[in-house]
């Protein structure tokens, strides 16, 4: 590839990661939503984060082979004292300290 080739390349990567954000914004912004039309919106981000943990903490194996429920492993048992914490302290520093010592110290005893 030529250098020409690579600019074309990268504009055309910026052109398809901008137009999916750009457009709903620019199309949307002078128009009133309905409220459980926003209601459901703000539910995307909780469902994409659920999806993303869930697949991560309970599920065994790699992501080309075959995978396999698997309920109760180190990362489901450092997310319980985790939640804890998070619930609590809505402290997510400490959170994220709080989940990365549970899972080490239980990596080291078991």
């Amino acid at each position: 590839m030529t250098h020409p080739d690579y600019a074309l390349l990268v504009a055309g990567m910026g052109i398809v990661t901008y137009l999916p954000r750009w457009l709903p914004v620019f199309f949307l912004s002078r128009k009133s939503l309905p409220e459980w039309f926003m209601e459901w919106l703000d539910l995307i981000p909780v469902a994409i984060l659920s999806a993303l943990i869930f697949s991560d903490l309970f599920l065994s194996g790699s992501n080309s082979g075959s995978r396999s429920l698997q309920p109760v492993n180190l990362k489901s048992l450092a997310a319980v004292p985790t939640l804890c914490f998070a619930l609590k302290t809505k402290s997510l520093g400490g959170t994220v300290i709080v989940g990365m010592l549970t899972y080490w110290l239980l990596e080291k005893l078991f």
